[in-house]
């Protein structure tokens, strides 16, 4: 199925060495979501200096934008190169999926704008709304108008760049997800995420004094009450990223 495309994540994180041992470091997470038989996937340590260059992106059919420590709003050497480097994909028309940072940066590069959440940490398993252009834009999936996804973040996108389409909300994020034109989408949620590595960043979060501990513990708590839907958000990522219709 996968016909030769060949994909590149653009690795904005450094691994833990639990998500290392346990995943092979977060590219590991995204190979074993979004790769099929046949496909190439390499990993580009972006947030290391590590960058393709200009002959190389011609070679690949698109990239997903990892999540990460870092803000979108800043302007480390990197994150600046990040954008640029955006910026040539959406003119070669490339498709690009961002996740969480990988969103937000998505944004700033387009002409956005991101900054702390106005209602501050989202961790959980949220339930997002896909609007109805999206309910139209993805009917070949058959998948429900409400999804539960994985989310970790304090950031968020406060403004769409122009020309740029809202998806999905929730009720504590008002761009859950946006669309690009054709080649360019953001997810806030982690959709790559399992429940083992939620609670993995959660202790990480209280032990750096992110997050206190009584919310550590609430959270873990509440963890068990919804599992996210990780079949649909399979299927909603492959689909955008390769252009496949689930009804032939």
């Amino acid at each position: 199925m996968g016909g030769g495309k060949r994909f590149g994540v653009l690795l904005c994180a450094e691994d833990s060495e639990y998500v290392k041992k346990r995943y092979g470091g977060y590219y590991g997470v995204f190979v074993e979501m979004l790769a099929e038989e046949g496909e190439t996937w390499d990993v580009f340590r972006v947030a290391n200096g590590e960058f393709p260059d200009d002959e190389q992106i011609r070679d690949f059919d698109g990239f997903v934008i990892t999540g990460s420590c870092n803000d979108a709003h800043g302007n480390d050497v990197w994150i600046c190169r990040l954008i640029a480097l955006l910026n040539k994909l959406d003119t070669l028309k490339k498709k690009v999926l961002g996740i969480c940072f990988g969103h937000q940066i998505l944004s700033r590069a387009l002409g956005g704008k991101t900054g702390r959440a106005i209602s501050g940490w989202d961790i959980g398993v949220t339930t997002i709304h896909l609007s109805s252009s999206s309910s139209k834009l993805f009917s070949s999936l058959k998948i429900p108008t409400t999804l539960s996804v994985i989310e970790c973040h304090r950031d968020e996108v406060r403004e769409l760049p122009p020309k740029a389409e809202v998806i999905a909300w929730s009720e504590k994020t008002g761009v859950e997800m946006f669309r690009y034109g054709d080649h360019m989408m953001g997810i806030q949620g982690h959709p790559e995420y399992t429940k083992d590595i939620l609670l993995h960043l959660i202790d990480r979060l209280m032990q750096r004094s992110f997050i206190a501990d009584s919310y550590a513990e609430e959270l873990k708590a509440n963890l068990g009450k919804v599992e996210p839907d990780k079949n649909a958000w399979k299927q909603l990522c492959t689909s955008f990223l390769k252009d496949i219709d689930y009804d032939n």
